[in-house]
């Protein structure tokens, strides 16, 4: 299971509806548990969110630094670091 800071389940509970229309958790404790249930990863860099959408299968070969952080199931933490949701 993993363990999220919990800056990292506040970004996500805040800019949920970028991923989905509607909410999915509306308390810290659902948005954590919705992260662990679907296993959403945190990485270093958009170096490290190109290679992980890659090996998920994804297509983002034509896709700038910028189109790519831009991707729904991205989201930028405070630390800099990036919450890849697949929803």
């Amino acid at each position: 299971m993993e363990t999220y800071k919990e800056e990292y389940v506040l970004t996500f509970l805040k800019n949920q509806e970028q991923l989905f229309e509607e909410p999915i958790a509306e308390t810290f404790e659902e948005a954590e548990a919705f992260l662990e249930e679907c296993l959403a990863v945190v990485v270093d860099s958009l170096k490290e969110v190109r290679e992980f959408m890659e090996e998920e299968g994804m297509d983002v070969e034509g896709l700038s630094d910028k189109e790519l952080e831009e991707q729904s199931e991205v989201f930028r933490l405070p630390d800099g670091k990036y919450l890849i949701v697949e929803g």
